[in-house]
């Protein structure tokens, strides 16, 4: 009803909006498989450039990358793009080229690229002390657990610092066992968690699951409102976890895990009334709630600080990583003082875990994003860039959906609106032509047709404009 309600106000404006010439300048870009001179939308301007580029070749990266780096490594685009430059929302490659970043490092730089905040709090930390070890007493670890701890509701009052997402879930569902006694954990259908040993049985897509041991998780109803049988029902769905606990636990379960936004799954908002009925499935059960925050957390969805927020839960567990640092190697798992105690039964330690530089960029993340009002902007600009997907939406056929809050967007491609067919190879060819045109995208979905748009919370709307305009571009001609 919101979507058709948000289109229905859209297509009472003029039906030029839709036109991808829509108030914006005009420059000659040459795309592939198009003659050089074609006339495209120029991107917003921006006061920076880039110093020379003198290093190694892209073909010499290349080379070494197929000799050196796991032969698991794998690139977007037909052509792999070499990028050596960032400021902001921008990107630029070893030729200078800009490229607007519609994709942030996969929902990771929050602030902007190489925000010079976030920077120079890390060159005055690193002058002082890199790294020492959370056995001795330093003030930056402590003060940064202090303001996060500030953004958490309820008695979520104690930080653990991990050097990723991945951990900070690892360490979560250790404790979520540790703290019940239970091995049983449920998490969702669709859902991506990490690539470590707990954390891949937690995730469910089979894309992202090697064929070794994997026990104790059970997988529930996704409650997806676009591809779930129970649409956009969370209560029908949640039915589900009652029936896993009840028939295939002993009735007590470790804990239930679950993204806000499923985000390697394809931007997908959990069904409204799915998690209070959930958490309180769970709770009766002995079970601890853990959300993962990774990619939905610090102010991206642009309503609330934390995607959990707006379903009106508290979790026991927050897990949260990405933005967190701006792209510095860095992840959290915030918990009350109760549930936090079973680690003190052994010795737990994290080696790099709240180093000081790691933990000087977060505290400066912060105060940016208060500061600059990044949620805000996230509000503002995301909600006008929904809406003008949407109308394209209304202009062609091959968009199946278009979800998500603020500036964490999906859009997905489907051959067939009724059966929902997944558009793939569509996908890959719009993403790449939109690359040739100067803005970066990325994609997800088990089916990987979906776009994900997590830009930069410094995002603006003339950013919103130009890559809405690229995008009709590119879909005229499949």
């Amino acid at each position: 009803m919101q979507r058709f309600m948000a289109r229905s106000l859209l297509l009472g404006r003029s039906r030029s909006q839709r036109c991808f010439s829509r108030a914006v300048q005009k420059q000659k870009i040459p795309l592939l498989g198009q003659q050089d001179g074609a006339v495209f939308p120029s991107m917003p301007s921006f006061d920076y450039s880039p110093p020379p580029y003198s290093g190694p070749s892209a073909d010499e990266i290349m080379t070494k990358r197929k000799q050196y780096l796991s032969p698991s490594l794998f690139y977007f685009y037909n052509k792999p793009l070499h990028l050596v430059d960032g400021k902001m929302q921008y990107l630029f490659d070893d030729q200078g080229r800009r490229y607007l970043d519609a994709f942030g490092g996969i929902a990771t730089v929050c602030c902007g690229h190489c925000h010079p905040e976030v920077v120079q709090s890390m060159v005055n930390q690193s002058k002082r002390l890199q790294h020492s070890t959370v056995l001795y007493l330093n003030n930056v670890i402590s003060d940064f657990a202090e303001a996060l701890v500030s953004k958490m509701p309820g008695n979520l009052k104690v930080v653990f610092f991990t050097n990723s997402g991945t951990e900070a879930n690892e360490l979560a569902l250790m404790i979520a066992r540790l703290y019940t006694g239970c091995q049983d954990i449920v998490s969702l259908r669709n859902a991506y968690h990490g690539n470590a040993a707990a954390t891949m049985s937690a995730t469910a897509q089979s894309n992202w699951k090697f064929n070794i041991i994997q026990s104790g998780v059970h997988h529930a109803m996704n409650p997806d409102p676009y591809r779930g049988v129970f649409g956009s029902d969370g209560e029908k769905y949640a039915k589900d976890v009652q029936d896993i606990i009840q028939f295939g636990t002993s009735g007590q379960v470790a804990g239930f895990i679950s993204e806000a936004i499923q985000g390697v799954g394809g931007i997908v908002e959990l069904a409204p009334g799915y998690l209070p009925a959930a958490y309180k499935t769970v709770k009766d059960a002995g079970g601890l709630c853990i959300s993962d925050e990774v990619q939905a957390g610090f102010a991206r969805t642009g309503t609330h600080f934390w995607g959990f927020q707006a379903h009106g839960v508290v979790p026991d567990i927050v897990t949260m990583a990405k933005g967190i640092g701006n792209g510095i190697p860095l992840g959290a798992l915030v918990t009350t003082p109760e549930v936090a105690e079973v680690l003190t039964r052994r010795s737990y330690f994290n080696t790099f875990g709240g180093n000081p530089v790691c933990t000087a960029a977060g505290l400066a993340v912060l105060r940016v994003i208060e500061k600059e009002n990044l949620q805000e902007n996230a509000l503002a600009v995301g909600n006008y860039l929904k809406n003008r997907l949407i109308a394209l939406m209304d202009k062609y056929e091959i968009i199946g959906d278009v979800r998500g809050r603020g500036l964490m967007l999906g859009v997905e491609f489907v051959t067939d609106r009724q059966q929902k067919t997944p558009a793939k190879a569509e996908t890959l060819h719009v993403m790449d032509q939109m690359k040739e045109m100067g803005v970066l995208v990325g994609k997800g979905g088990f089916y990987g047709n979906v776009f994900r748009i997590t830009p930069p919370l410094c995002f603006t709307k003339e950013d919103a404009d130009f890559l809405v305009d690229v995008m009709d571009i590119a879909m005229s001609k499949l």
